[in-house]
């Protein structure tokens, strides 16, 4: 039987990578990019080739080899796996580069900022501490090539192959032998004049102080070229001069040396060496630290580099998500740091989490994600949106919180395009039509407008005939004046969806009665779309073959590229005007008293009044509804639909006190002339909805004016009688009394579908009809104890009544 012996290289789990070497330390290990066989992790692989006659170079690399693999430090190369036959030796790292590689190549895109500079020298200082003070040893290679930069741009130190140990019970420095680094030798050790070094540090300080002259001029030519600092900044100099003094004994331990740096106005005494000394111990940090730290974090991002935000603050983030208490302050650094990361890095770090934060209760998250929906929208795809994180947004039209609810809307003019048919066409329509005509904040009546206006070209053909026409005439009639404003842009921004018929028939008639308006803002606006859609109307009445192709978008399929002055207001919804809800949240408390009634529709006669609701008071405080001013109107008439974001819509505070004021142009202004009373007496105009439809529905049914019924058989007009002559009877016994109808729906509205209780009968009817029942009601009573007291007579004094 044969056995064969297995080949370990071939059966390592890391394999070179087919690049050339990136080179190494002066030394026999050569430096080679690879991966991880089992997940391609790339990882770097330090090689040495064992050659015949080399054994004390072959002793070196073992040495090195086993003090990588034994010592464990976060600023020391990470040892990862390693190799060791006849032939070869191989030591895994994490992935790498060179520094006087990383230098070039940075230096080719700029060079690098003091900040990483600074920072870089802190962590090779700080793994000298570490070796000296903790473990007593001696580097003896501190240089240019003995420093890696991962991923991150975190400097590790390397090259441990002449390491040996403080005290001496390990030998001597071991020998060299390699030319290119005797120069960093210090000249105690170079001039053989027998001076002993004071202290062990002594050394490694002063190589420190040849790397940093070569980190900020380069290659160091001759040791006599660091008495010229060169390009060294002004605030290490002082400290570099301590490191390169010919006196051993003057020169600082490496934890001195750092204290003396992160001193007030020193080298390392910055935010970006600040901000990685916290990330370093944030997982012994106090909840409060922490949430200060990711508050204040955002500010410094712009500043510090991208490889350091991408791959050591976004991972800190996100571990301080799933695990810790950070809640809602890692989102606005979080969507910072996702501006560095590439669509499928996007996908994989940042979506996840961003779904599971939707699911949270947090109300402070939710509005946040909300607020910056912007910025990761795009990263979603349609099941995502649709099953994950829909059904919990829509959650928060039904929040008690007005800033949710005027959130939730507003993001739904970045969720609609991704939305599905049942839950844009059905679930967020029953949403939109209950805030139109329930929600007390005014605001967020007139945001429902606009977002709808904006999403109208998404919507289905059916649903745009079914549901703009009403809800656009709903707003008109809207006690808060910017909601009425609302209504009218939305007609014109969406004028390209309504037939011929719905223009004169529908929405020309609400228009005109916009005309006497009290608010001017709303006169003008109604002016301007009037003329446009008579416009229209104008022109195909002249030439009727254009018919087909003004109504082509009718019954056109949904499409993001219909309605392109609707697509244009998305900079509004979102990014544009402050927040009137938010404002009148912040507002202070004690501008209004904690509660308030608000005073219900009237309800039709013969129904049961409900009995009014108590909902906190909401103080009004000035806020502006202004966009830019609206420019030079050269085409008034056309492009009225293109002026949704033109209009000053004044204050809210403004628009209240005007509404509480107004009366009816027919008085004179009588009854506000009559005296002032306090805002808390003053009956608020809002309570007037009995101009409104039925609530949560966009409408009743548009009514077509029906024909004149013919008049019976034999009747004559008035002007047939002779009025001066003998009286001839009564010319009116002969007509019969006409036959009371119902208000019918025209087949194209709302009739089939359930909003929120939509009546089929007009309120007028119902309130006739119910007088008449209670009039019935009232004689059959009126007749009972009558009857009763005609049966039994009247009662006498001193009898008792017997059953």
């Amino acid at each position: 039987m044969w056995f064969f012996a297995r080949d370990p290289v071939r059966d390592f789990p890391f394999e070179l990578s087919p690049d050339p070497p990136e080179g190494g330390p002066p030394g026999p290990w050569v430096l080679h990019r690879g991966r991880k066989k089992a997940t391609g992790s790339p990882v770097s692989i330090f090689v040495y080739d064992v050659k015949p006659g080399a054994d004390e170079q072959t002793q070196v690399a073992k040495a090195a080899f086993k003090r990588l693999k034994t010592l464990r430090h976060p600023n020391i190369l990470a040892y990862i796996d390693g190799l060791e036959t006849d032939k070869c030796l191989h030591v895994v790292t994490e992935a790498v580069t060179p520094l006087k590689t990383y230098l070039k190549e940075r230096a080719e895109a700029g060079g690098l900022k003091e900040l990483e500079l600074s920072w870089g020298l802190h962590q090779i200082v700080k793994a000298l501490s570490f070796l000296v003070n903790d473990c007593s040893l001696i580097h003896n290679n501190v240089c240019v090539a003995a420093v890696f930069v991962d991923r991150a741009g975190e400097w590790k130190l390397g090259g441990l192959d002449y390491m040996y140990s403080s005290q001496g019970n390990g030998g001597g420095p071991p020998r060299k032998g390699v030319p290119e680094l005797e120069q960093y030798d210090p000249p105690e050790l170079a001039d053989g004049s027998g001076r002993a070094v004071r202290e062990k540090w002594s050394a490694d300080m002063w190589r420190l102080g040849c790397l940093i002259w070569e980190v900020f001029n380069g290659s160091l030519p001759r040791a006599a070229a660091l008495r010229n600092p060169g390009k060294i900044p002004k605030s290490l100099v002082p400290h570099y001069c301590e490191l390169v003094g010919a006196n051993p004994k003057v020169r600082p331990n490496p934890a001195r040396f750092l204290q003396n740096c992160r001193a007030p106005g020193g080298f390392m005494n910055n935010r970006f060496v600040e901000t990685n000394l916290f990330l370093e111990e944030i997982q012994i940090k106090e909840p409060a630290e922490k949430q200060k730290f990711f508050q204040e974090l955002s500010k410094s991002l712009d500043s510090f580099p991208e490889d350091f935000c991408r791959h050591k603050v976004l991972p800190q983030l996100l571990t301080a998500f799933e695990f810790g208490s950070a809640g809602a302050v890692v989102l606005t650094p979080l969507f910072k740091v996702g501006k560095f990361l590439n669509a499928e890095e996007y996908q994989q770090k940042i979506i996840p989490v961003v779904v599971k934060m939707f699911s949270s209760t947090d109300r402070a998250m939710r509005i946040r994600l909300l607020q910056q929906m912007e910025q990761f929208i795009q990263y979603l795809d349609e099941p995502t949106v649709n099953t994950q994180i829909f059904p919990h947004v829509v959650h928060g039209f039904l929040d008690t919180n007005p800033a949710i609810r005027e959130q939730t809307v507003k993001s739904m003019l970045l969720l609609a395009p991704k939305l599905n048919e049942a839950n844009l066409n059905v679930e967020l329509m029953k949403h939109f039509a209950r805030l139109q005509a329930k929600d007390e904040q005014g605001p967020i009546r007139c945001n429902t407008t606009v977002c709808l206006g904006k999403i109208g070209s998404y919507l289905s053909a059916s649903t745009r005939h079914r549901v703009l026409t009403s809800a656009f005439s709903r707003a008109t009639k809207d006690p808060f004046a910017p909601s009425r404003v609302a209504g009218v842009l939305g007609f014109a921004a969406t004028h390209n969806l309504y037939s011929m018929n719905d223009c004169a028939h529908k929405i020309l008639p609400v228009l005109c009665g916009l005309t006497v308006d009290p608010e001017k803002s709303v006169r003008d606006q109604a002016f301007k779309a009037i003329r446009s859609f008579l416009s229209k109307l104008e022109s195909v009445s002249e030439d009727p073959t254009q018919l087909a192709e003004v109504e082509k978008d009718v019954h056109a399929a949904s499409s993001p590229g219909m309605g392109g002055a609707a697509a244009s207001w998305a900079g509004w919804a979102v990014t544009g005007v402050s927040s009137l809800t938010s404002k009148l949240i912040r507002a202070h408390p004690a501008a209004a008293p904690a509660e308030t009634n608000v005073p219900q529709r009237p309800t039709p006669e013969g129904l049961p009044a409900p009995a009014p609701t108590l909902v906190p008071a909401t103080p009004a405080t000035p806020g502006a509804w202004e966009t830019q001013e609206e420019g030079t109107d050269t085409a008034e008439d056309s492009s009225a639909a293109d002026r949704w974001d033109d209009e000053d819509w004044g204050s809210l505070e403004e628009a209240e006190s005007v509404l509480v004021q107004q009366e009816d142009w027919s008085t004179g202004g009588q009854a506000s002339r009559a005296g002032q009373t306090s805002s808390l007496d003053v009956k608020s105009p809002e309570s007037d909805w009995s101009s409104w439809d039925a609530e949560g529905s966009w409408e009743q049914g548009w009514q077509e004016p029906s024909p004149p019924e013919p008049p019976p058989e034999g009747t004559r007009l008035a002007s047939e009688y002779n009025w001066g002559g003998p009286d001839k009877g009564d010319p009116f016994a002969a007509l019969s009394a006409r036959r009371e109808t119902g208000v019918q729906l025209r087949p194209d509205s709302w009739g089939d579908d359930n909003w929120e209780g939509l009546e089929t009968e007009s309120r007028q009817g119902k309130a006739e009809l119910a007088r008449k029942k209670r009039e019935e009601r009232r004689r059959e009573m009126e007749a009972k104890r009558a009857e009763k007291k005609a049966a039994k007579g009247p009662m006498k004094l001193g009898t008792r009544k017997l059953d």
